[in-house]
Order: C-alpha cells, then sequence, then structure tokens
C-alpha cells in the first residue's frame, strides 16, 4: 500500500493507515514511532506524498473520496467535525448532495483553506454533537440539518431539508426540536421551528407542509396527515391528507411529487386508490406537489368545494 520495505515492520502505522485510508498526520506518525528523518525519506522517494504540510498519504495513487475527507479533518485544528451537507451524505441522506467537503470547526481555529474544503467556524463546537461514522468525526444529523439549514440562502431550501431528513428517518422531529432549542438565535430559526412543528403534526415533505399551510391560512380545518390505513390487500398505507365530513363521509388528498409521474409508480397509485376505497362514497383526490405554492386558489376552490358543500 505504501511502497515502503520497512511499513510492515511497523504494526501500529499498518493499523492506522487502514483505519484512516492510509492519510495520516504527522503527529499520528510520530506518534507509532516513524521519525521525522524516515517521514522525509520516503516523501523524497515518492512511495509517500505530503497532501497538506502537515497530512501525508502513505501512497502516490489517487484519492477515494474516504481519503478526501481524511485529508480534510486530519489538516484542521480540532475538535474538527464533518458537517453541514457532507455530514448528511456521511449519514446516508439522499438527494441533497453538494460540492466541496464541509468541515467545521471552532471559532478562530487555526485551518488552511484547502481546495474543495468548505470551512465553517462555530462558535458553538459542542464536542457532544460530534460522533464517529466510518471512524470520522461527524455532527449528528440533527446538528448537520440544522447548521445546513441556516447556511442556505433560500428558506425553501432550509424547510425543504428538515422534512427530507425526517421523510428519510435520519432524524426525528424530536431531535430537531431539541437541536433548535439548543442553537440559539441562528438563521430561519423560528421558520425552522414552524416547519419542524408542521412535519411532527404528519406532514412527510415540503409540499404537505405548504399543503397544511395553505388550509391554515384560509381558515380551512386543518386535515389528519399520514393517517394509517389498511387497504384490501392487508398492506399498510399512510394517507397525506385527510378530513372526516359532516355526513361520515372521509376526504382524501395525495400529494403526488415529480416521482408520481413515472408509468410504474403512476399504475400503482391507481391500484392503491382502489385498494383503498372501501366503497363508503369517501372522495379520493391527487394533486400536484407544486399546486398550493404556484396556483393556491384552484386548490382552495377544490378543497372548498368538497369541505363546505351541504
Amino acid at each position: 500500500m505504501t511502497g515502503s520495505r520497512n511499513f510492515e515492520r511497523t504494526p501500529g502505522l499498518v493499523q492506522l493507515a487502514r483505519r484512516q485510508h492510509a492519510v495520516v498526520n504527522r503527529a499520528q506518525l510520530a506518534g507509532v514511532g516513524i521519525s521525522a528523518r524516515h517521514v522525509a525519506s520516503q516523501l523524497a522517494a515518492r512511495r509517500w506524498r505530503a497532501a497538506t504540510s502537515d497530512v501525508v498519504v502513505l501512497h502516490t495513487g489517487p484519492l477515494p473520496r474516504e481519503a478526501e475527507l481524511w485529508v480534510a479533518v486530519l489538516d484542521a485544528e480540532p475538535p474538527v467535525a464533518l458537517g453541514s451537507w457532507t455530514g448528511l451524505a456521511k449519514h446516508g441522506l439522499r438527494g441533497w448532495d453538494r460540492e466541496g467537503t464541509h468541515i467545521v470547526v471552532p471559532r478562530g481555529a487555526k485551518t488552511r483553506r484547502l481546495p474543495g474544503v468548505v470551512v465553517h467556524e462555530s462558535r458553538r463546537p459542542a464536542p457532544e454533537d460530534i460522533m464517529r461514522v466510518d471512524r470520522l468525526p461527524v455532527h449528528t444529523v440533527q446538528r448537520c440539518a440544522v447548521d445546513a439549514a441556516a447556511w442556505q440562502e433560500s428558506p425553501r431550501t432550509a424547510v425543504g431539508l428538515l422534512a427530507a431528513v425526517v421523510q428519510q428517518r435520519k432524524a426525528s422531529p424530536e431531535q430537531l426540536w431539541d437541536q433548535l432549542e439548543r442553537v440559539g438565535q441562528v438563521r430561519f430559526r423560528d421558520l425552522m421551528r414552524r416547519s419542524v412543528a408542521d412535519v411532527r403534526g404528519g406532514s412527510d415533505a415540503l409540499s404537505e407542509i405548504d399543503f397544511v399551510r395553505l388550509c391554515r391560512r384560509n381558515g380551512l380545518p386543518e386535515p389528519k396527515r399520514q393517517e394509517h390505513r389498511i387497504d384490501a390487500r392487508g398492506r399498510h398505507r399512510f394517507l397525506d391528507a385527510e378530513w372526516v365530513l359532516d355526513d361520515g363521509r372521509r376526504l382524501v388528498v395525495e400529494i403526488d411529487g415529480i416521482g408520481h409521474m413515472d408509468a410504474s409508480r403512476w399504475y400503482d397509485d391507481l391500484l392503491r386508490d382502489a385498494e383503498l376505497d372501501n366503497g363508503d362514497g369517501s372522495i379520493h383526490l391527487r394533486l400536484p406537489a407544486s399546486a398550493a405554492r404556484t396556483e393556491p386558489e384552484r386548490v382552495l376552490a377544490i378543497l372548498t368545494r368538497h369541505l363546505r358543500s351541504p
């Protein structure tokens, strides 16, 4: 892995290299008995290479993504953590990838600005927010989500991100709420608190939050959200929005994102509606996800017609 004849004679170095994708800093090398002179000779022989003045890669091949992450955290003054978008990616959040490697360090920490590394200085380093993911120091999901949301220009991105974190089961609304209670005054904090409250109430995505807020602003009763049902085949289903009408029938509204336009998804959705219909005259509506935002008057007219009909 390193091209060094003495490499296998230093078990501590072997173990360290395996844990950190062959990326180490000079203090770690000294800690396993590798002298500065030996490091210099390996670099001069081009068996190893210097990623920074303090971080050494124990080979000269290309760096995989995990190795790049190690370079970023090992070059920074601790405590350091992968956070924001990079932290969320390490926790497995899908569909919210961003360029660069985002690290969070205490305000005033000595950190070089490496190419591709985005350094965020924080007034609240909070070591209790740091956990290990694949041995890398990473902020908790809720800390990553709140930080990433607060550092956005768009409030809609902030709200959508928090909804996605809950929708993908990476953190609960309670965990996000507790994190917001701890962070103090950050950008979009009040909006994020309201959004988390909406998600806690049952909204599972940003489109559902828009829908519920539209009802609230215009004096319509708020629906029950993510109501559990068992269909005709005995499978568990969750409804986006549901009202019980005065005559005992139900008005069910499903909020369809762009993914529902896929032919197989559309096919399944139609069968799902049929399997959920118990023949009691309940009304099932499907609305596009963006409608509450782009054509609120049309959505209101549809809902009002059904909710206020005699």
